[in-house]
């Protein structure tokens, strides 16, 4: 079965790559959505630039596309490319969110293909603690939930990291997996890849909420 991974560079839809890979699927390509909304429910934002380095660590070709700001118009590129690309199915990094499910199952069944989410319902604090024990390097790219400062911006998520998490959501009941859009990721380097992603960055912080911007990426 020919697979396309859909690919944001952070820690769910990597987990959810090496998934495929571990289960020996064939996988063609990753498929990187760069969406011009900066608020997207359905598109990871945060240094999604980054993808182009780490998918030259991994190995496997990058298929991008843009996407325009509109909640109803920004499925079409993606449906339009997988179209092109023929794959018999694609794998994603859905864990909980039941809106980017369906509308990625719609897309698969309306040109007839498969959707994988091998991560979907997994405990979610076992799941990321699960990651940092096999060695995979997540860094926080962005923050925006109470509890989360401008010091988690490029932070490695260690154990004490996780430790850390467990009191906020202790404490403010946000997800350690970030489910509820409380941070994002990206995976710098994992056992699925060659080479680490570096890079040089600048952080971006308006009152209670921030992100990371890339000014220098290269690869180890």
């Amino acid at each position: 079965m020919r697979i396309a991974a859909l690919f944001s560079g952070g820690k769910d839809s990597n987990y959810a790559l090496f998934c495929a890979q571990h289960y020996g699927w064939d996988v063609e390509c990753l498929v990187s959505v760069f969406s011009m909304s900066p608020e997207s429910y359905m598109y990871h934002v945060p240094a999604i630039e980054l993808t182009r380095l780490a998918a030259e660590s991994i190995g496997l070709p990058l298929v991008e596309v843009v996407t325009p700001p509109e909640p109803e118009a920004e499925l079409m590129p993606l449906k339009e490319t997988l179209k092109e690309l023929g794959v018999d199915g694609i794998v994603s990094g859905a864990l909980a969110s039941e809106y980017q499910r369906r509308r990625l199952d719609q897309i698969c069944q309306d040109i007839g293909i498969k959707s994988f989410a091998p991560l979907w319902h997994k405990n979610q604090r076992d799941y990321v603690h699960e990651m940092v024990e096999e060695g995979f390097e997540i860094m926080i790219t962005g923050c925006y939930a109470e509890g989360l400062d401008e010091s988690w911006l490029g932070r490695i998520l260690d154990i004490k990291a996780l430790v850390a998490l467990d009191r906020l959501h202790d404490k403010y009941g946000i997800s350690v997996a970030g489910e509820g859009g409380e941070y994002e990721s990206f995976v710098q380097f994992g056992p699925h890849m060659g080479r680490r992603v570096c890079g040089e960055y600048e952080k971006e912080w308006k009152r209670d909420s921030g992100k990371l911007i890339v000014k220098k990426a290269w690869l180890e």
